[in-house]
């Protein structure tokens, strides 16, 4: 029976992706990064009424007549230069990722998408507003790029360009998934769940350390101790606690999860996610629930129908 269900998925799998490869999406981008490096003062101007939003109209010309010629940001735009040469790939994966909501979510307009710098702003390093998706690619330099220096570890592992198109989903996410009223650890788990499984529809291809934004050893850790971590949930009676101080523990970045025992420090952080995200994944496998449905539907009847049981 399972063999025979995993076919069948198999197949689903296969029929809806040639489907979502045959819809047509006009990906404009625009590559602000490079115009800006490559303008003169006499550009301004023009670049100022092609990117309006782009020039906050408190700064006068000679902010951004300095930038041209500040040392820090020929360096950024340099090496932001190095990694992103021709962004042939990175296009690709955000086309494939627009058609992906295009099927699930038909009347989404694709936004237009600019590259640009932004200082290492890495708390903003997507915002994706009304029809535009700004991208700021000097947070992707990789984790050992010398601008990351004297970042904590978490942080600095996160800035790497195999996330950024997770990073985007994240942000479209946010516009599709509904904040709990709830006030249960249990209703924001299943919150961050929907998003992580959100990926599962949206970025297929990606791995589920990218979807996360773990390394491959961290989610390997995860899936090893998805039992232990699951009675240790139980056990304390943690998912129905209103308890906000849990977030910091469970579901906030940090360098590991806060679970008080000897195995913290081993553990990515964030782990209240990846739990959320298995109970979600159980609930679809369970129940014959469509993607909108599922979206909408209350945490606590997400566990209930799931019965979810850890891996073993």
């Amino acid at each position: 029976m399972v063999m025979i269900l995993s076919i069948s998925s198999c197949g689903e799998t296969d029929k809806t992706e040639e489907e979502v490869a045959k819809i047509p999406v006009d990906l404009k981008i625009s590559r602000f990064d490079r115009e800006f490096a490559n303008a003169s003062v006499d550009d301004i101007p023009k670049l100022k009424s092609k990117y309006p939003y782009l020039f906050p109209e408190q700064f006068p010309d000679s902010v951004w007549s300095a930038k041209l010629t500040d040392t820090l940001q020929i360096e950024l735009s340099e090496e932001v230069a190095k990694e992103f040469g021709n962004f042939e790939q990175e296009s690709a994966d955000l086309e494939s990722f627009f058609k992906h909501v295009k099927y699930y979510f038909p009347a989404t307009e694709t936004p237009h998408i600019i590259t640009l710098t932004s200082d290492v702003r890495y708390e903003s390093r997507i915002i994706l507003v009304d029809s535009l998706l700004l991208i700021g690619l000097d947070n992707y330099l990789g984790e050992d790029h010398h601008f990351y220096e004297g970042m904590q570890r978490y942080i600095a592992t996160s800035l790497d360009k195999k996330f950024m198109t997770s990073d985007v989903a994240s942000a479209f996410a946010k516009k599709v998934i509904s904040y709990p009223r709830n006030r249960t650890l249990l209703s924001r788990m299943v919150y961050y769940g929907k998003e992580l499984y959100l990926k599962d529809k949206l970025i297929p291809s990606a791995s589920d350390a990218q979807k996360i934004g773990y390394s491959e050893e961290e989610i390997e850790w995860a899936r090893a101790n998805e039992e232990q971590m699951w009675k240790y949930f139980v056990e304390r009676e943690l998912l129905y606690s209103t308890d906000t101080g849990l977030d910091r523990k469970f579901l906030d970045p940090a360098p590991f999860t806060k679970f008080g025992l000897e195995l913290d420090n081993e553990s990515p952080g964030r782990l209240g996610r990846y739990m959320g995200w298995q109970i979600v994944r159980a609930f679809m496998e369970k129940t014959n629930t469509g993607l909108g449905q599922m979206l909408d539907t209350p945490a606590d009847e997400i566990l209930k129908q799931s019965n979810y049981k850890p891996k073993r």
